[in-house]
């Protein structure tokens, strides 16, 4: 009983998600990881200067308060802090080391256009050979174009780009770095190499200069600088570099039985569904497919696809909260279970649905030019909605089987999406196979686990999913009405064409 005290080792975990953030304090034993929740804030977009922006300060002061509270609460001295976050954005420092401005947020307007101006200066095939990277706008690639064809006052003023999670960390300890998981969202990195990709800088006319030099998930990058610990009022914690992207850490909270093929979503305002691989997978199919391949634990390749995820509800109800009707998660999802069943078809990937604004009026545009009926009750969207994802995730995990030639057995999700039951019934349904959800906090204990992984607390992935296994529940939804949703499938296939 004295040996697993002694083992015990506590690390506090920073996910900042897209929607609201959440400093979680993790204590890791030989078998066991127990969590909890400390400081929770909110999220978003803010408007500045006619664009959307992210308010660093405001989130940097969260972080702190987050860790301050994790630091009291902590049975022991903290062993590390690990921050992840979304993909693609980052924030410019100057020679003086402060921040430039307000980082962009991935959905501003700068970003329209910028896919083709890029293909202009280097063909779409040659870019994904260098990069292995999705094309969505949203990309690091297509908003430092954006800068550079704006001839923008900070860009020229930067000496370096980090990108969020690590910008974060920057101002904890002052290091400046780029760890490979969120790097490897920019398609500016070549992912048969690990290194930034000078091509796609040549050809883009794009700083390759400015960009730091790249770490792997659980490296020690430091500790908390002085002021910080002076602000906090604690000792010389160590920052981990976990694995600063928010997948790449759920990735590794996938309870997955090795002995079975899996795939996994993480679900959230995006889903991001794949497999794990040993290395990139460049090929026709996966350029057919706009496959992704992102950096993840221990070297391995997560090869996915992003899908537009529960944005789309997000923006229903922020829409309907705006016309004076606030509406709970719960209250959506009662309303559309009671609602008609596939009342209409749509690409929750359609790019008029990336950016903010009037979401309902948006997609019943959609219906009408696709010549389907708009839908005017509450429930029957978020049911749609919610119907379209699971057929979407179908679409995409046939397109994981035939890349890799592998049949998938299971359905492993994780995340906060997991809350929403429905959706969850829906994907086994409409894939026709099992499906697992949990844990909902995923991305903090993949995080908590590389920082233990880092610390020499545990050795390997497969240990960490051990200990996985007997820290958090699940549940298994097994599908049911398969005919209906083949049926139903066909038509959404039709329908895409």
């Amino acid at each position: 009983m004295k040996r697993e005290i002694k083992q015990k080792k506590s690390y506090i975990a920073v996910d900042l998600g897209a929607e609201s953030g959440r400093v979680i304090l993790g204590t890791v034993s030989a078998d066991k990881l127990e969590l909890e929740q400390v400081h929770r804030f909110d999220n978003g977009p803010i408007r500045e200067n006619g664009s959307l922006r992210w308010d660093f300060h405001k989130l940097l002061s969260n972080i702190k308060t987050g860790i301050k509270k994790a630091v009291k609460q902590a049975k022991t001295e903290a062993a590390g802090i690990g921050i992840d976050s979304w993909g693609v954005d980052f924030g410019l420092i100057n020679e003086d080391g402060r921040l430039i401005e307000n980082p962009y947020h991935y959905r501003d307007s700068r970003n329209n256009g910028m896919m083709e101006k890029a293909f202009e200066l280097m063909s779409k095939r040659e870019i994904y050979e260098n990069t292995g990277i999705q094309f969505m706008q949203i990309n690091s690639v297509y908003q430092l174009l954006a800068m550079r064809l704006a001839e923008s006052e900070a860009l020229a003023k930067a000496k370096n780009i980090i990108f969020m999670a690590d910008l974060f960390s920057y101002f904890l300890c002052g290091r400046v770095y780029a760890e490979f998981t969120l790097a490897s969202t920019s398609q500016i990195m070549n992912m048969k190499t690990g290194q930034w990709s000078k091509t796609v800088c040549e050809k883009l006319s794009l700083p390759v200069g400015v960009l730091p030099d790249i770490v792997m998930p659980g490296t020690v990058v430091g500790q908390l600088s002085e002021a910080v610990r002076k602000e906090i009022g604690c000792g010389p914690i160590p920052v981990i570099a976990a694995g600063s992207h928010d997948t790449a850490c759920a990735v590794v909270a996938v309870p997955a039985d090795e002995k079975t093929k899996w795939a996994y979503l993480s679900s959230g305002t995006w889903s991001l569904m794949g497999v794990e691989v040993p290395k990139a997978v460049i090929s026709d199919k996966t350029f057919k497919y706009e496959f992704t391949n992102e950096g993840g634990a221990e070297n391995t390749i997560r090869l996915l696809k992003n899908i537009m995820g529960l944005w789309l509800v997000q923006e229903c109800k922020r829409q309907w909260q705006e016309e004076g009707e606030d509406l709970s998660y719960g209250e959506l999802v009662a309303m559309a279970e009671k609602a008609k069943p596939f009342a209409a078809f749509i690409d929750p990937d359609y790019s008029r649905f990336l950016s903010p604004g009037d979401m309902p009026k948006k997609i019943n545009e959609y219906l009408i030019m696709t010549g389907q009926k708009p839908i005017e009750d509450k429930g029957q969207m978020i049911r749609m909605l919610l119907e379209n994802l699971a057929l979407k995730y179908r679409l995409v995990l046939e397109s994981i089987e035939d890349v890799t030639d592998k049949k998938i057995e299971v359905l492993h999700i994780v995340g906060g999406g997991i809350q929403n039951e429905l959706l969850c019934r829906f994907t086994a349904n409409s894939l026709g196979k099992k499906v697992i959800t949990g844990p909902v906090e995923g991305t903090a204990i993949g995080n908590i686990l590389m920082q233990a992984k880092a610390a020499g607390q545990i050795t390997s992935l497969a240990q960490a999913r051990k200990i996985l296994h007997n820290s958090v529940e699940t549940k298994i939804f097994e599908p049911q009405d398969t005919s209906v949703w083949d049926a139903q499938f066909q038509k959404y296939v039709n329908q895409k064409k």
